[in-house]
């Protein structure tokens, strides 16, 4: 068996299987402007690719350009969210979108530096839209990336909750120099996590660096990081979610009551209603809760 972890053939490799397995997504499509593909990054957040693609067309044909939802009061993006779930997402889209039509002309910025700096994008996503969006050399690490790397080179099962230093360097090291190789690793290693390299059932006999994993070699230890679990079920986040649809399925709005009365617990969904208020997700206007 040659040596293994992901050495520059290995990243070849990658890339080679993307070209012939990469998913033909709407916002991977030539002509897609910057804007959707930031659009695409932030709906993505902890959510299937499968249910983001309808939302995102809805969104890309009613908001098309940054200056389209900056128009909009923060409202109207909250109620086009629909369910993806996360609605902090939509109102940071909207002030994201505000910051690009006031500082950069409506124009998405193609730099690491300004990218961060709008309302809502992280050290993932900006990399993302320089990498994805402007074809850039940037270090894209999303969870599906870590986990190839924390598989293929490291011999982990999977990567930690936060990305580490360490994680970090060897992400780094692995960037081909060139923009245009850069970019191609990025999406591919990130397709390849998601379709091949999963968390709970990879599918090893498909994957092109089998021969190089590092994981695959060891026997395929059960060494991963303690991960904790996120609950759903009667948490202040299922009770928010359950308010939320109440109030956007009422486009003028509901009492108060109504909203409150929509969740088993009162107390609970008072402090939830409490809670979306604060965020800016809710409005109340009297006795009666908006979006």
């Amino acid at each position: 068996m040659p040596g293994t972890g992901l050495t520059p053939q290995a990243v070849e490799a990658v890339c080679d299987w993307f070209d012939a397995n990469g998913r033909d997504l709407p916002w991977r499509r030539a002509g897609t402007s910057p804007w959707g593909v930031l659009v695409s990054e932030v709906m993505s957040q902890q959510t299937p690719v499968s249910r983001v693609i309808g939302p995102w067309h809805d969104w890309m044909n009613r908001w098309p350009t940054p200056d389209d939802l900056a128009e909009e009061d923060s409202g109207e993006a909250v109620a086009a969210w629909g369910r993806l779930g996360y609605p902090r997402r939509a109102l940071r889209l909207h002030a994201c979108a505000v910051a690009i039509a006031t500082r950069h002309e409506g124009n998405v910025p193609s730099n690491y530096d300004d990218l961060i700096a709008l309302p809502g994008i992280g050290d993932y996503t900006a990399a993302a839209v320089v990498s994805f969006a402007f074809g850039g050399r940037a270090t894209v690490l999303d969870t599906n990336v870590r986990r190839v790397i924390a598989r293929a080179e490291s011999g982990i099962a999977n990567c930690p909750t936060s990305v580490t230093k360490a994680e970090r360097v060897v992400a780094d090291a692995l960037v081909p120099e060139d923009d245009a190789h850069a970019a191609k690793w990025a999406v591919a290693s990130m397709e390849l996590g998601a379709l091949v390299c999963t968390a709970r059932s990879p599918q090893c006999e498909a994957c092109p660096i089998r021969n190089r994993c590092r994981w695959v070699a060891d026997g395929k230890p059960d060494n991963a990081p303690a991960r904790r679990g996120q609950p759903w079920k009667g948490t202040d986040r299922q009770c928010r979610g359950v308010i939320m649809d109440v109030v956007r399925n009422n486009p003028h709005g509901v009492e108060v009551q109504v909203a409150i009365s929509a969740w088993p617990e009162p107390d609970q969904a008072s402090r939830c209603l409490d809670s979306l208020l604060s965020d800016g997700l809710v409005h109340r206007r009297g006795e009666r809760v908006t979006l």
